[in-house]
């Protein structure tokens, strides 16, 4: 693959997280919207709306922390390795890339596990409140006889975040590893803890 394409495929995919994170954080802000005017202005309540916001939350988390690696945001304490000396410094920050990679291939192992058990053999399992609409499974095939399988939606369908949350970690793992051996990041982390306290005053 050409550095053109590479470049055009990252592109994308960061233009895909980026735009998934704004839109999860517009539907928990809709969502919640929607249920404090039914509370207190129509004197009802939106049953699902707790369990929504909180798949979506859950969502939300595990793009960001994908995308925190990727902009290498995350903060650390890097007091010792500033005494280091260059190339002991790249040693470490390939040790960390290592144990960050396979943490993360364990998380990515045992999400796979746990979603698959609910996409395979529990897949007659449902969330407790969000409903299923019938337009959506008569689009995704869900339709028996002309009637819906699903009066919820099935729990497999927001567990699937777990694999793809830890794949996109894994990836973007994969690539700060890549570029610390390259010499273009000196450290997993952003920079020190105080560095960016004082940047946010």
């Amino acid at each position: 693959m050409h550095d053109a394409e590479k470049s055009r495929l990252g592109h994308w995919v960061n233009e895909i997280e980026e735009v998934g994170i704004a839109t999860l954080l517009g539907l928990m802000a809709l969502v919640t919207f929607a249920n404090v005017v039914a509370r207190y202005v129509f004197q009802s309540n939106l049953l699902w709306a707790l369990e929504t916001t909180t798949y979506l939350f859950a969502w939300l988390v595990l793009f960001g922390i994908s995308h925190a690696v990727k902009i290498s945001a995350n903060l650390g304490v890097d007091a010792v390795l500033n005494y280091l000396s260059p190339p002991v410094q790249r040693i470490c920050a390939l040790i960390s890339a290592t144990a960050c990679l396979t943490f993360t291939g364990l998380l990515l192992y045992g999400g796979w596990e746990y979603w698959s058990k609910f996409a395979f053999q529990l897949s007659f399992l449902e969330v407790e409140d969000i409903p299923f609409p019938i337009w959506l499974q008569s689009m995704l095939g869900y339709i028996e006889d002309g009637e819906p399988i699903y009066e919820k939606i099935p729990r497999f369908i927001p567990y699937i975040i777990l694999p793809i949350g830890m794949a996109l970690l894994l990836i973007r793992y994969l690539q700060a590893a890549m570029r610390i051996w390259r010499g273009e990041q000196r450290m997993l982390i952003a920079s020190h803890e105080i560095e960016a306290m004082e940047e946010s005053k």
